[in-house]
């Protein structure tokens, strides 16, 4: 990988990953609700999660999806569910009288699982490889170099959001900001899925 490639893909993967959607609205939600100690799993879930899914897209499913396009639709349906399940989720963190947040974090495995579901990381695995990874380097090498930025990128990108909601907490100390902050992020995450599902 020459030296203008990787900067252009240090670029993309920061880019992408520090801008508003799903990863990061979640973590936001859940600094501002739990900490951000306890939101660390999360992040890390998030960035191996991703970095895994990259390398996955390079060496096996870009080609399966080129295959079989009826896939992208399959994904797209799963992708809406699950955000629209989550986004109750986070709506109803904190009941209305309630003085305390309920549910808990996501854990690391369950970060790095959603990524699967989440149109964005799609967007971005699929764009970093078809559009930087080295030719020369051979199928695994060139993904697995691609997942190295995004690994080292990614993280210092999503921990700007959980460090956003952990600042956030303190004018939220009382049920009722809390919850309308939660439902704002529900509505945020809905909104996240408008690009997937008109593209």
């Amino acid at each position: 990988m020459s030296y203008d490639i990787l900067i252009a893909l240090v670029g993309f993967a920061f880019a992408s990953s520090v801008t508003p959607g799903p990863n990061n609205v979640m973590l936001m939600a859940s600094g501002a609700n739990y900490g951000l100690r306890r939101t660390l799993p999360h992040m890390l879930g998030i960035s191996a999660g991703h970095a895994f899914m990259v390398f996955m897209v390079g060496v096996v499913l870009l080609g399966v999806f080129l295959t079989y396009p009826a896939l992208n639709i399959v994904l797209k349906v799963v992708s809406a569910a699950y955000m629209l399940w989550l986004a109750w989720k986070i709506a109803n963190a904190v009941p209305p009288e309630a003085k305390k947040v309920t549910g808990k974090p996501f854990t690391f495995l369950q970060a790095a699982a959603f990524q699967w579901v989440n149109p964005k990381a799609w967007f971005m695995a699929i764009t970093a490889i078809s559009a930087y990874a080295p030719q020369d380097r051979g199928l695994v090498v060139g993904s697995l170099m691609v997942a190295g930025v995004f690994a080292t990128t990614n993280l210092p990108a999503v921990t700007i959001w959980a460090w956003i909601g952990v600042q956030l907490r303190r004018w939220l100390g009382t049920a009722r900001r809390l919850r309308m902050f939660n439902i704002t992020m529900a509505l945020l995450l809905v909104t996240s899925l408008w690009p997937m599902l008109v593209g």
